[in-house]
């Protein structure tokens, strides 16, 4: 795919001309006019700012609360109805708005979605004000004595208030309406416009400085009644939580204006390019383009099983790899870079964030720029014919010292360090790219990851320790995850991404072609175990040369000393090294400096420590300590299993390092038989929970045995179905938090159907993977609503999976995709995803749907015309297809 021309130069197999249109952040009226000379331009005064809340904010927080109902249900209503979905409902809330605003303001919707959208508005500077600092501004502004109930609850918004519990705690915004509202200077609506809040707020972006900010804030407090200053405060905090996404209000802009700020980030040209909806954007128009921010991939979050993560990865017979990556800790950044004859050098850079925030005044805007904490250092980097590039990767922080990767927080700091000292000894930034989107005048999302990566290896050269080609590994099956998993755990990273090697680059999406793997944490031994350390091992890469993982072993009992064993004796359990930061490190070395010795395989330490494997030492250390001059460390796990590989029998899976127990010396830390005495409770606790559950369902179950359940107008009962015996549920938790209401079904009904296709029934919610299953809004349910945190599943969809499962016979069995159908409630975040797994009529795209399903589907669908005309166009469909 990328091949080189007669003169060498890094081309691509097809080309177009990029639009060279550089982002900026802000502009002033000349450079506006210059730029958007076409820009539409309103014929009104702007609408009042209350309009914003009264007619659109208001209205789509009220439809947030309406439950949605399954799409097959929903006969042919107007418009209008309350019958039609909360989605649509939505869609025309907007619509109106936008209608309103087109008739009597005009087509420049820009000023209004500033407000409406404010996180998504790059061209406004950031205020510089969190909550603390607002509070006081109110503090100040309403002359509150900050020690007063007001003042502490304003300072304090995370707590209860102090004599009465808030219903706002913890909604800042919420806090500041409760405070206002006490004291308000207008009760009546305000008079300022849409237009003069984006000035206001334009000032407020440019008052860095405390003393600056506070007049502005006493205008607003003057002019706005307390629940405008409630949205006000929404909008300068970017968070605004209206019940609708930007998703929702771009498509009702316009048919492409997801697509074009997709590709640029710029909400400004969304609303300037795209005010007439008869105009569609040209293929030029809907790629990314140079030094112009786009919104990147994401990848989808892990789920229950490798197996189905990897069939997610699309497999073929001809091609069944997949890559899996570490997953680095840092921030997403893209690098933007052009030939410019202007530049010290001739390249000029652009750097962004995922947010679209601008950092090239912190990564350098040329080879040549002093300031630069990054490209003053890689003009080695690129192919010398590379004229324009685009990469995608993260920006990592780096200890030159101990050659390790310090935590993601520190990436500031680093960057700025770098600026003051290039060529310095302290923390820095190292780019890590892994994707390479466009080359030398070429658009690559359309084209394969493979083929995306080749191009990266033939434009890229890694700069040691300051800008790196992430590596991946190839593989083919599930099996092959855990042992790397294991190994970056182990290094202190957080776990894996797999990728699949067939996949286009899609813009702003989390979806599969992208996983994250992170290992699962136990809580059978409470939060964690606390080991003494018997050995060390040497990192390779980047840790060589230094202790980079830990050896851990549990002490000998009384037993053992009474048949000899020496009382500092301890038995090998497991390696650790990953959640180490680079403090920890230092300290470790602090503390046990001077006290580490060889480990010697012809006379090992067996004094002190016993390894498995007899002669063959496994997992033996490179150098040991001896457990009375060693540390404690507290480590969290997500299992323990039974193995050969360490003297106890066994061992931690993907062991997590928590912190350094400096409390405690080996004799405090785990023995062999507290270990054992702990891990026989944990499995006493889970049979006894198992044996009260399962003895709780006997009870109810005989109780409804004495009056059997009859179905009217005939003489059968109802029995209890189980369904198939089947691993259609292996690996999954279910909370059952109510009965099916239709057709019914018990709690207990369910339950033993999840059993029966191996899943696992659970008692809480805690656990994000476990699905919360109801059909009725009990006590639970209703709470879990209220904290809008969790999808709540009708009963319906284990009894549809089960039945799929069934039709499917012989083929692997497969968890049915949620539908809206299926949904009994959802975060509003979720329910884009619910949508995507169904057409535009409800029909299912993976599953076989019912007789009486059909039926419904087929009469929301619009009329075709005669059965003549269908039957003429039918036949007209089956001679094309002979044709092939």
């Amino acid at each position: 795919m990328a091949v080189s021309d007669d003169e060498g130069d890094v081309t691509m197999d097809v080309g177009e001309d990029a639009l060279d249109d550089p982002a900026t952040t802000s502009f002033d009226a000349d450079d506006i006019e210059q730029k958007y000379p076409n820009r539409p331009r309103n014929h009104s005064v702007t609408l009042p700012f209350h309009e914003l809340i009264i007619s659109l904010f208001n209205p789509l927080l009220e439809n947030r609360k309406k439950p949605s109902g399954p799409i097959v249900n929903r006969k042919k209503q107007g418009p209008n109805t309350a019958s039609n979905s909360p989605n649509e409902q939505r869609k025309h809330i907007i619509e109106r708005f936008v209608s309103r605003w087109k008739k009597e303001v005009g087509l420049d919707i820009y000023p209004a979605f500033r407000l409406v959208m404010p996180d998504k508005d790059r061209d406004r500077a950031m205020y510089g004000l969190k909550e603390k600092t607002i509070g006081k501004l109110l503090v100040r502004v309403m002359k509150i004595d900050k020690n007063s109930e007001d003042g502490f609850n304003l300072l304090n918004w995370k707590l209860p208030g102090v004599k009465s519990t808030s219903a706002m705690a913890g909604d800042f915004a919420g806090r500041c309406y409760e405070v206002i509202k006490k004291r308000p200077i207008r009760t009546s609506l305000g008079k300022l416009t849409v237009l003069e809040v984006n000035d206001m707020l334009d000032e407020l972006s440019a008052a860095q400085k405390e003393e600056n900010q506070l007049p502005i804030f006493e205008d607003f407090y003057k002019q706005m009644n307390p629940e405008e200053m409630l949205w006000l405060i929404r909008m300068i905090l970017r968070q605004m939580k209206i019940g609708a996404t930007e998703k929702t209000i771009l498509d009702v802009w316009h048919p492409d204006a997801e697509n074009l700020f997709n590709v640029s980030s710029s909400l400004r040209r969304v609303c300037w390019e795209l005010s007439d909806t008869s105009v569609r954007l040209n293929k030029e128009d809907s790629g990314i383009a140079l030094m112009q921010c786009f919104q990147p991939q994401l990848a989808a979050f892990q789920m229950h099983s490798m197996e189905k993560m990897v069939a997610r990865m699309r497999p073929t017979d001809d091609d069944k790899v997949f890559w899996i990556e570490e997953k680095l800790d840092g921030e997403r950044m893209q690098l933007h870079m052009i030939d410019d004859p202007g530049v010290p050098a001739g390249k000029k850079f652009q750097f962004w964030s995922r947010k679209a925030k601008d950092y090239t005044y912190l990564y350098g805007n040329g080879f040549e720029d002093p300031q630069s904490a990054l490209t003053q250092h890689i003009k080695q980097a690129f192919h010398e014919n590379v004229r324009n590039i685009i990469l995608d990767g993260e920006m990592i922080t780096w200890d030159p010292k101990a050659d390790v990767i310090v935590g993601f927080g520190t990436l500031k700091t680093a960057a700025l360090s770098e600026q003051a000292n290039p060529y310095g000894e302290g923390i820095r930034p190292l780019f890590k790219v892994f994707d390479c989107l466009y080359l030398n005048d070429t658009v690559l999302t359309s084209y394969t990851l493979r083929d995306r990566y080749n191009a990266l290896q033939q434009s890229v050269k890694s700069v040691h320790r300051r800008l790196e080609v992430h590596t991946h590994t190839e593989a083919t099956s599930a099996t092959e995850i855990e042992p790397l998993l294991r190994k970056v755990v182990a290094e202190s990273t957080e776990g894996l991404v797999l990728k699949s090697p067939r996949s286009m680059y899609r813009l702003n999406e989390r979806n599969e072609d992208w996983m994250k793997v992170k290992p699962e944490y136990m809580t059978e031994f409470g939060e964690a175990l606390d080991c003494v350390v018997i050995g060390g091992y040497y990192g390779s890469g980047h840790r060589g040369g230094r202790l980079s993982s830990f050896l851990c072993g549990l002490r000998v009992d009384q037993n053992q000393i009474d048949q000899g064993a020496d009382p500092l004796k301890c038995y090998s359990f497991f390696k650790v090294g990953g959640g180490m930061t680079a403090g920890d490190y230092a300290d470790i070395r602090h503390l046990t400096d001077g006290k580490w010795k060889d480990w010697d395989s012809k006379r090992p330490p067996t004094h002190y420590i016993e390894l498995a494997g007899g002669d063959r030492q496994y997992e033996k250390p490179d150098v040991w300590i001896r457990p009375d001059e060693s540390i404690v460390l507290e480590v969290k796990a997500a299992s323990v299993s039974a193995t050969d590989q360490f003297r106890t029998g066994y061992t931690l899976r993907f062991p997590r390092f928590r912190k350094l127990r400096r409390d405690k010396d080996w004799r405090a830390a785990l023995s062999l038989v507290e270990f054992s005495q702990l891990k026989d409770r944990a499995e006493e606790e889970k049979e006894e929970k198992r044996f009260k559950i399962d003895d709780a369902r006997r009870k109810r179950t005989a109780k409804r045995r004495k009056r059997e359940t009859v179905i009217a107008g005939q003489d059968q009962s109802v029995a209890a179905y189980a369904g198939p015996e089947s691993k259609l549920f292996d690996g999954i938790s279910f909370f059952i938090l109510s009965e099916q209401m239709k057709p019914k079904k018990s709690k207990v009904e369910l339950e033993k159907l999840v059993k029966a296709n191996g899943g696992r029934i659970v008692q809480t919610e805690r656990d994000e993977n476990t699905f919360c299953i109801a059909d009725r809004n009990v006590i639970k349910v209703a709470s879990l609503k209220k904290a809008g945190q969790r999808t709540i599943v009708k009963p319906r969809w284990l009894t549809e999976c089960v039945r799929q499962a069934e039709i499917d016979a012989g083929l692997a069995p497969f968890v049915l995709p949620l539908e809206p159908s299926d949904v009994f409630f959802s975060p509003q975040s979720e329910e884009v995803k619910h949508q995507r797994h169904v057409d535009e009529y409800g029909d299912s795209y993976a599953r076989d749907i019912s007789p009486d399903e059909l039926l419904a589907l087929l009469d929301q669908m619009p009329d075709l015309g005669s059965d003549c005309e269908i039957e003429d166009s039918v036949q007209r469909l089956m001679d094309g297809a002979q044709c092939f």
